[in-house]
């Protein structure tokens, strides 16, 4: 009888475990598409900043989860003994586990301070340290999501990424100066060089004229281009072309890029190579 009773209540836990583990995925799910809703009614008629509304939903699910667990734990005799066994050694249990945790919770102060002060927002396009450009895609309670422009996933933890030089190219001014920079061979018409340079640029469909009221009555051009430095075998030129995309704005300077190149060919500029000249010994007078 005592292994039936047994068993019984072992059943019986297990039912509400499973229980309480469905309730909180089903309460969980409404909780987001909650979160979610709200935030597209109010992005409707406000300019919403999607960073928060994320990081919030994260946080939500987090409690839920803790929540859920706390009750399991009050209705399984034997982890509800443990548990009271581990709060009565609470300043020993404190200890270890702010020992164990401390980066976890980094991690989380550093997730909070992220969408308090918002160095970078859900969207932007930064730099991370060395890494390469991409584009913020979520910020988690642990972690910051961001995509590169090969389609990768960057997984960088939230208390890294705050101690790191961040470069924002929008986070308030999405107007960016890219170069353009092209070396031409000492013998070129460095005049023709630059017409062809400003031209090209300011025919790209993403070029704008940045240029303020004071420039534009000075003549000062769309695109400006300055001779940067006379290298060991080429004259360094460098425009700088603006545009309103910075997401697009690599792909425009691959664009005036070959558009140059082909202009320099029909018009005779050169782009320069090294040259290397190779002695050979035995060429060299028999007292060298």
């Amino acid at each position: 009888m005592e292994i039936i009773a047994g068993t019984k209540e072992n059943f019986k836990i297990l039912a509400i475990t499973i229980g309480i583990i469905v309730i909180t995925m089903i309460v969980t799910r409404v909780v987001r598409w909650f979160i979610n809703r709200s935030f597209i009614a109010a992005s409707k008629k406000l300019k919403v900043d999607a960073t928060r509304y994320r990081f919030f939903k994260h946080a939500a699910t987090m409690m839920i989860w803790l929540l859920s667990l706390g009750v399991i734990i009050s209705f399984i005799p034997a982890l509800k003994a443990f548990a009271i066994t581990l709060f009565a050694g609470a300043g020993i249990l404190v200890a270890l586990i702010g020992f164990a945790a401390q980066e976890a919770f980094s991690n989380i102060v550093s997730g909070v301070f992220i969408v308090m002060f918002r160095p970078f927002r859900v969207g932007d396009m930064i730099k991370v340290g060395s890494l390469q450009y991409g584009i913020v895609e979520d910020i988690t309670l642990r972690h910051t999501v961001i995509i590169s422009f090969e389609n990768k996933r960057i997984i960088i933890p939230n208390s890294v990424i705050s101690s790191d030089v961040i470069i924002n190219d929008t986070i308030s001014d999405e107007y960016i100066c890219k170069w353009v920079e092209i070396g031409i061979s000492y013998d070129s018409n460095i005049d023709l060089a630059i017409k062809i340079m400003q031209e090209e640029s300011e025919k790209h469909p993403l070029s704008i004229d940045n240029r303020t009221n004071d420039m534009i009555k000075d003549d000062d051009p769309i695109v400006e281009v300055r001779l940067m430095e006379l290298d060991e075998y080429s004259v360094n030129l460098r425009a700088y072309v603006w545009t309103n995309d910075a997401f697009h704005a690599p792909r425009m300077r691959t664009d005036i890029n070959k558009a140059v190149k082909k202009r320099f060919d029909q018009e005779g500029v050169e782009i320069p190579f090294p040259y290397r000249t190779v002695v050979y010994k035995k060429d060299l007078p028999p007292n060298s």
